[in-house]
C-alpha cells in the first residue's frame, strides 16, 4: 500500500493584508493527525522535496514557504534538499532545546536557512534560540490578548527578528496584534473576510453578468461580439487574455471575433466568471480570490477521470462561486437570481448536496487541513489521498501561473 500524503496551505500576510508567505502543511494520513507527528513531518518534507525538485516556481512567485520541523526531520538530510531562499523552517514547541539542536541550527544557518519558533512561550529554555531565529510565532487563539502583548513587549528588547501572530480569527484580534508590534499574521480572519451581505452589484459586475447570460444561451457569436466591442475595457482584457501564454494559443488575435472563435464559448464563460469573482479588490479579497480560483481548479482536476468535460467545467464553477458571496459582497441567492446556473451547481452551493457536493467539500477540507474530512470525502468520490495531494499541487501551480501570465484579466486586480 502506498504512503498517503495530504497537503494544505495557509497565507501569512503583513499589516496591510499583503501576501508575505504561505505555511505549507502536510500530513501522512488521517490516523497520524494527533499521534504520529514525526511521520507527518517527515512525509511533508519528502513531498515538498519531490515537488521542489521539479522546480520551485509554483511556490507563489518568490514568496516564502514556512514548513514545520520536528526533531527527527531537522536532524535529517531531507532539509538540505530544499532551496534556502524559498523556505523558513518552523521549530515546533515539542523539539527539546539541547546543545545538539543548537549546533544543528547553526550548521543550517551557515547554509542560508532561516528559522521560526512555533507557538512560542516565555520559558527560559527557549532563550538560547532567540538570537538564532528570524521569526517568532505566537498562537493568539490559545491565550488572552494581554498575554500576547506581554510576550511581545518582554522579548522585543533582545529579539531582533519579526513576529507572526497565528490563528487570528477576528478584526479585533488583528488590531491588538498589529498595535502590539507584530509584523505578520495568519488565520481565518484573512481566509474568510467579513461578509458585506447587502452590497449592490457594481456596474462593471453587472455588464459581466449580462455577458455570461448571453454566452449561456448563445447560438450566434455576433450576439456576444457586439456587446463586447461596446465595452472597451472588456475588449482589451479579452484580447490580452486570448494572446497570453496562459490561454494556450499560439496564433496572435487582434479582433473580438478572432478571440471568440479561437478560445470558444466555454473558455469565454470561464474567463468571465473569473473576472466577475476576482475583480473587486479589497485588502482581504486578494487572498480570497486566489483561494477561490484554486478551489475551482482543484474541483475540476478531481473530476477529470470521473466526469465528462461539461461536468468538469461545472465543477470549476462550483468551486469558484463557492466564495463569490464574500468576494463580491452580495448574497449568493441574489447572484443566482441574476446568473442562473445548472442544478448540480446550485445544489452544491445552496444545499451542500448533489453530485458536485463531495468535490466542493473535499476542496474546502483541504484548505482547513481537516484530515478526517479529507479522507471521508476522498472516499466519497473514490479518490485517494495521493490523488488529492497531487491535484492540490497542480491547482496551486495553475493559480500562480494564471496570476502571473493572465493578469490583469483574472487576478491582477486582486493579486497582492
Amino acid at each position: 500500500m502506498g504512503k498517503e500524503t495530504f497537503l494544505a496551505r495557509q497565507p501569512i500576510v503583513d499589516a496591510e493584508h499583503k501576501l508575505f508567505a504561505y505555511e505549507l502543511l502536510f500530513r501522512q494520513s488521517m490516523a497520524s493527525v494527533s499521534a504520529q507527528i514525526t511521520s507527518q513531518l517527515q512525509a511533508g518534507v519528502e513531498v515538498i522535496s519531490n515537488t521542489l525538485c521539479l522546480g520551485p516556481d509554483w511556490l507563489l512567485q518568490g514568496k516564502l514557504a514556512f514548513i514545520n520541523l520536528d526533531e527527527a526531520t531537522l536532524m535529517s538530510d531531507f532539509v538540505c534538499l530544499l532551496p534556502p531562499d524559498h523556505v523558513v523552517y518552523e521549530i515546533l514547541e515539542t523539539v527539546p532545546v539541547t546543545p545538539v539542536l543548537i549546533a544543528r541550527i547553526q550548521e543550517l544557518k551557515q547554509l542560508g536557512y532561516r528559522f521560526a519558533l512555533d507557538d512560542f512561550v516565555c520559558l527560559d529554555e527557549y532563550r538560547p534560540l532567540l538570537p538564532m531565529v528570524d521569526f517568532v510565532k505566537l498562537d493568539v487563539l490559545e491565550q488572552h490578548p494581554e498575554k500576547t502583548v506581554e510576550i511581545v513587549a518582554h522579548i522585543q528588547k533582545t529579539f531582533k527578528g519579526q513576529f507572526i501572530a497565528e490563528k487570528v480569527e477576528s478584526r479585533e484580534m488583528f488590531d491588538v496584534c498589529r498595535n502590539s508590534g507584530i509584523q505578520y499574521f495568519q488565520g481565518y480572519y484573512f481566509a474568510y473576510p467579513e461578509n458585506l451581505a447587502n452590497k449592490a452589484i457594481q456596474p462593471g459586475q453587472l455588464s459581466v453578468l449580462e455577458l455570461m447570460n448571453k454566452v449561456r444561451v448563445c447560438e450566434d457569436l455576433a450576439d456576444i461580439e457586439e456587446p463586447l466591442r461596446r465595452n472597451a475595457a472588456l475588449t482589451l482584457r479579452l484580447l490580452r487574455y486570448a494572446n497570453s501564454a496562459a490561454s494556450g494559443l499560439r496564433k496572435q488575435v487582434h479582433t473580438v471575433r478572432q478571440a471568440l472563435t479561437q478560445i470558444g464559448l466555454m473558455t469565454l464563460y470561464r474567463w468571465l466568471a473569473l473576472l466577475l469573482v476576482t475583480a473587486n479588490p479589497t485588502p482581504t479579497n486578494a487572498l480570497l480570490a486566489r483561494t477561490a480560483v484554486t478551489r475551482g481548479r482543484l474541483c475540476e482536476l478531481l473530476g477529470q477521470s470521473r466526469l465528462d468535460r461539461g461536468a468538469q467545467d461545472e465543477l470549476f464553477m462550483t468551486g469558484l462561486f463557492s466564495l463569490a458571496e464574500p468576494l463580491m459582497g452580495i448574497p449568493l441567492a441574489y447572484l443566482l437570481e441574476k446568473l442562473p446556473m445548472p442544478d448540480p451547481i446550485v445544489q452544491a452551493l445552496v444545499h451542500q448536496s448533489g453530485p458536485y457536493a463531495p468535490f466542493l467539500k473535499l476542496a474546502e477540507a483541504s484548505e482547513r487541513s481537516d484530515f478526517e474530512q479529507i479522507a471521508r470525502y476522498a472516499g466519497d468520490i473514490d479518490s485517494s489521498p495521493e490523488e488529492v495531494n497531487l491535484a492540490q499541487l497542480h491547482a496551486l501551480a495553475w493559480t500562480e501561473e494564471l496570476a502571473s501570465e493572465a493578469a490583469p484579466t483574472e487576478l491582477e486586480s486582486a493579486a497582492p
